[in-house]
């Protein structure tokens, strides 16, 4: 329908604008998309959603290397991490981190690093790891019981995700991970117990400490990559049977705002931005590296 002047003619302006819409050409609209569709990903990366690269053995057979897990980085906004829960965090100075050698990329290479760090597709940075959450604030963990299982004030874990164990004859050290056994901790406030499904070779809180609350940067719920491997990482019903205390930080769960909508991979661009209008804790941008 056309828009007339009170003379009864085309108005021009109208006429242009329409033309000028209909005519733009494809290589102009395409830099416009891939700038937006880039800027989206930023914001899901930095705020909602990150995939993580897993380069070790540590969680086997939970998660194998080269796979890739999704993190909600904005769940621990609302909640405390639960027992049983994957979760991915920034190690404290005991945290040894991995040393990975290797070549120099180049400035192509780092570019291409760069890029896929900003769309969280890269890997991660060195001080990051994942394990699961045994232990939270003022649970009592040791092992072992008589049938060599782990105990959460004093009840044993019955652990599927568990294959390949520590050996239960090597005495206890707390500066190794070798052993299965060692004495009971006490989860310091604001803290949590954290292990490696593979237990022979994961270093974890039995050596190297709990891990603060406010270092985790979120919760693994899904392997997304390869294909062949997607499932959710949902945390076992052996941790239903677990009482004892269940104190947060400050004694009770925090009361923290609610962010906003967003599903996985593809999130409305307002989710995004309520997200950053409400999100409790904001994260900047870095590289991310999952350790054993």
């Amino acid at each position: 329908m056309q828009t007339l002047d009170e003379d009864g003619t085309v108005d021009p302006w109208r006429r242009r604008a329409r033309r000028t819409k209909r005519q733009m050409p494809l290589w102009q609209e395409l830099p416009l998309l891939l700038i937006v569709a880039f800027c989206l990903a930023v914001l899901i990366r930095t705020f909602l959603l990150q995939a993580f690269f897993i380069p070790s053995g540590s969680m086997e057979d939970t998660l194998l290397v080269g796979d890739r897990v999704l993190v909600n980085k904005v769940v621990y906004d609302v909640r405390d991490p639960l027992r049983g829960e994957v979760v991915v965090f920034r190690g404290t100075d005991r945290w040894a981190p991995q040393v990975d050698e290797q070549p120099d990329p180049g400035f192509t290479g780092q570019l291409g690093r760069t890029v896929g760090d900003l769309v969280g597709v890269s890997r991660p940075g060195e001080k990051d790891f994942i394990k699961r959450v045994i232990g939270l604030p003022g649970d009592r963990v040791k092992c072992c019981d008589a049938q060599g299982r782990v105990l959460v004030n004093g009840t044993p874990l019955d652990e599927p995700y568990v294959v390949r164990d520590s050996p239960l004859d090597v005495p206890p050290n707390p500066r190794e991970c070798r052993a299965r056994r060692f004495e009971e901790v006490v989860v310091p406030p604001g803290q949590i117990f954290v292990m490696g499904d593979h237990r022979a070779v994961s270093q974890d809180a039995r050596c190297q400490g709990p891990v603060p609350i406010d270092n985790v940067v979120g919760r693994a719920f899904a392997v997304v990559w390869p294909s062949s491997r997607w499932n959710s990482l949902s945390a076992p019903d052996t941790f239903e049977d677990v009482s004892g205390p269940v104190t947060a930080s400050t004694g009770a769960p925090p009361v923290r705002p609610t962010p906003g909508g967003g599903v996985v991979l593809l999130v409305p661009i307002a989710g995004a931005l309520t997200v950053l209008a409400r999100s409790g804790r904001w994260r900047p941008a870095r590289q991310r590296r999952l350790l054993p």
